[in-house]
């Protein structure tokens, strides 16, 4: 497994990073994996080189959490590895339980660090931008928990360009931990970030770690091929919805795919892994194979030929995913 600098930082990842939205309690989502069907995946991608790994506390309303937090403790080695989580969106009822508040960031650390049963965090994102609530607050916050050892370092996820570079202006204006990250959504279903969000990541060196690189496992199966998930997915329709272009693009993925005597999902992964800026694409793993494909992607280098014939059909979409 190939480690890389993420970003500027001193700090080394996995080419890849698993992502464990999958595992938790399937009351939360159908597809989710219990503790004993999740192990195995986790085991694999410990015993697979991947030191990174991310979760988040609304995954399974904190289940994903401990899950993780059980997992790295059975492995041991806590400090040679990377673990990432993030606060925003709502854990109950409580209006106060949800977004970037003071209040809401100083509760979730604790809550997480619990859950994940370790006294530090790698990196910390904001699974969101919060509309309502002041950026000074939040990201003084943020800074806090630097200091205070509780996090090492500072990422974001899915915002606009503008909102991201506003907020890292004002750390880097107040002498503030900033941002060293992005966790955006990219893959050839959808390449919006790549009009200004990626081109700001590589001027200011920031790591990107795009989640669904295979979108929502689109790429990856034949157009009529129904899963669990799919079935359920309320979002996915609305993200991917133009059938004629999709189909043309998933039909590319495929023929590479037969040419090359590897799976859709390499094709699909090894594009996410070409595109400039990118450190490390966020994998689910739910079937033995998806970790697989996803480790093989890393040696499948795409030429110049195949990655137009990949992207011919792509059109501009509506922003998705914020």
């Amino acid at each position: 497994m190939d480690h890389v600098r993420f970003g500027t930082t001193g700090l080394k990842v996995s080419r890849l990073c698993l992502g464990c939205m999958t595992y938790g309690d399937p009351a939360w989502r159908p597809w989710v994996l219990t503790e004993g069907e999740s192990l195995p995946f986790l085991r694999r991608a410990f015993d697979a080189g991947i030191n990174f790994f991310d979760t988040a506390d609304m995954y399974s309303l904190g289940t994903s959490e401990e899950i993780l937090g059980r997992a790295v403790k059975e492995h041991g080695g806590r400090d040679r590895l990377v673990l990432a989580t993030k606060v925003y969106h709502p854990m109950s009822e409580d209006p106060n339980d949800r977004g970037l508040s003071r209040k809401h960031i100083m509760a979730s650390i604790d809550d997480s660090l619990r859950r994940l049963g370790t006294d530090y965090i790698d990196l910390y994102i904001i699974h969101r931008f919060d509309r309502e609530t002041p950026i000074e607050e939040s990201l003084e916050a943020l800074d806090e928990l630097v200091r205070a050892g509780k996090v090492r370092y500072l990422g974001a996820s899915s915002m606009y360009a503008y909102q991201f570079a506003k907020m890292r202006s004002f750390q880097q204006a107040n002498g503030l931990a900033t941002f060293v990250s992005m966790q955006n959504h990219l893959n050839l279903l959808y390449r919006e970030e790549e009009r200004e969000m990626l081109p700001y990541c590589r001027e200011e060196g920031v790591a990107v770690t795009p989640w669904s690189p295979l979108a929502r496992g689109l790429l990856a199966r034949a157009p009529a091929e129904k899963t669990a998930r799919a079935g359920s997915d309320a979002q996915a329709p609305h993200w991917y919805a133009r059938e004629d272009e999709n189909r043309a693009i998933i039909t590319a993925v495929h023929d590479i795919a037969g040419e090359r005597g590897v799976s859709a999902a390499q094709v699909a992964m090894a594009w996410v892994m070409q595109v400039p800026g990118v450190t490390a694409p966020i994998v689910g793993a739910s079937k033995p194979h998806h970790l697989d494909d996803a480790i093989a992607a890393l040696d499948l280098k795409l030429s110049e030929e195949e990655s137009l014939r990949l992207t011919a059909a792509y059109r501009p979409r509506e922003v998705a995913g914020h």
